[in-house]
């Protein structure tokens, strides 16, 4: 079975494509996240975890629930900015699903997961530590990819010069281009942290961001 945290963040169907009726799709949108994240909390049923452990991922889901159908409803003015709401809210309950075992903060003016910014330069401060005396560098989040990333402007990460170090306490900058935005515009991007112990991957896991360009 895959690990929820392998989800792609792309919907499968073409829902988006049948309509044009940018409230109709925010409802349609609103329901599929409730929809769907019975299926993480099936994985976590899955997982028999303890009990502390179990709650904790199961409120995740539930927390992702509301803040991403609050942002469909609130902040996303398009189609594509309800996709782009939509897969930021999936990717997240993937995360809480799949648990957070390392202590990873990915920060946008200060604030995480859910937060604003003015268009430009974007300063992404990325901050993780190991367990048991592991390292953690930047990782994939895919074999070719980098980062996970998606917006209604264009945006994409400057990847010249990423730190390749391998950190006992990291805290990194990444500068994130959204030169093109406008106001209203969403960017949802996901950072990925691998713990490496001897020089060979242990694990690693991903923390994704949304920012609501004001």
């Amino acid at each position: 079975m895959a690990m929820p945290m392998d989800y792609d963040g792309m919907r499968t169907d073409d829902a988006s494509e049948r309509t044009t009726n940018v409230d109709e799709y925010k409802r349609t949108c609103i329901d599929f996240i409730e929809d769907i994240s019975h299926d993480y909390e099936a994985w976590v049923d899955y997982y028999k975890l303890p009990e502390d452990e179990d709650k904790r991922r199961r409120a995740g889901i539930r927390a992702t629930i509301t803040r991403t159908n609050e942002w469909i409803a609130k902040v996303a003015q398009s189609i594509q900015a309800v996709d782009v709401v939509m897969n930021d809210g999936i990717q997240k309950m993937a995360e809480s699903t799949a648990g957070k075992p390392l202590e990873i903060g990915v920060f946008v003016n200060h604030k995480s997961s859910y937060t604003e910014s003015q268009s430009g330069i974007i300063d992404v401060n990325v901050k993780a530590s190991g367990r048991e005396g592991r390292k953690t560098k930047l990782g994939f989040h895919f074999k070719d990819d980098r980062f996970r990333i998606e917006s209604t402007c264009g945006a994409f990460f400057d990847e010249t010069n990423l730190s390749s170090e391998e950190y006992n306490l990291m805290d990194i900058h990444l500068r994130l281009n959204a030169e093109k935005a406008k106001q209203r515009d969403v960017i949802s991007f996901t950072v990925t942290v691998s713990e490496i112990e001897n020089d060979v991957e242990f694990d690693r896991r991903g923390l994704s961001t949304i920012i609501h360009i004001v």
